[in-house]
């Protein structure tokens, strides 16, 4: 391994052990161990350090093909250190500024989305049934109108049936109109009988299909 290829891997080294500096502060900032589960943390943690691995030795096999060396590992921790001691509040004060940019925006875009879309929708939606609504009210109340003239028309032109069939009444002998009244009075015991009869039988098919 030449020279340069040495500095060019030591650099390397400082800049991945940096890079891990941030990415420990990243990962434990969008964690947040406390409110999660120990399998979660567990499964997460292993994954993060696989990660980091692949990425540290890809970076070390583009610039010395993968040679593991004692400095490599002392450049990995000065990169560390550094990051701890010179960049790490400046990271953190930007990661925060950086997410806090983000919910701001993902707020206004959510506003923006509401005001613009869901809102005129909504409107156009109440608008929609308050109009249907008074067509209804409106149709309903014609249509009552009308049944109402009818039945009056109706009753109008039932009267003079209903004073002929009062003036043949009472033209009527007494003999018939109590043989009328008898009759009647059959008829409406068979049409009882017949209602009673369904009420029962119908009564006995729930019972059934309640049985099974």
């Amino acid at each position: 391994m030449t020279l340069s290829t040495q500095l060019y891997t030591m650099l390397a080294m400082i800049g991945v052990g940096a890079w891990l500096g941030a990415a420990i502060d990243t990962y434990g900032r969008f964690l947040k161990r406390e409110k999660r589960a120990k399998w979660i943390v567990f499964i997460h943690d292993i994954l993060f350090w696989l990660l980091q691995g692949l990425i540290a030795f890809y970076i070390l096999l583009m610039v010395n093909e993968g040679e593991l060396r004692f400095y490599i590992l002392i450049a990995l921790v000065c990169g560390f250190a550094a990051y701890q001691s010179l960049f790490r509040y400046f990271y953190l004060s930007l990661l925060e500024t950086i997410i806090q940019l983000v919910i701001n925006l993902y707020r206004f875009l959510e506003n923006l989305v509401r005001m613009l879309v869901i809102k005129p929708i909504q409107l156009l939606v109440q608008a929609l049934i308050i109009l249907l609504l008074g067509i209804w009210k409106f149709v309903h109340t014609i249509l009552r109108f009308l049944l109402l003239v009818v039945w009056r028309l109706v009753k109008i032109g039932v009267l003079p049936f209903k004073w002929i069939g009062m003036l043949l009444w009472k033209l009527t002998p007494k003999v018939i109109k109590k043989y009328l009244q008898i009759l009647f009075k059959k008829l409406e015991g068979f049409f009882t009988l017949v209602k009673n009869r369904k009420h029962s039988i119908m009564n006995r098919v729930k019972n059934f299909w309640k049985k099974r």
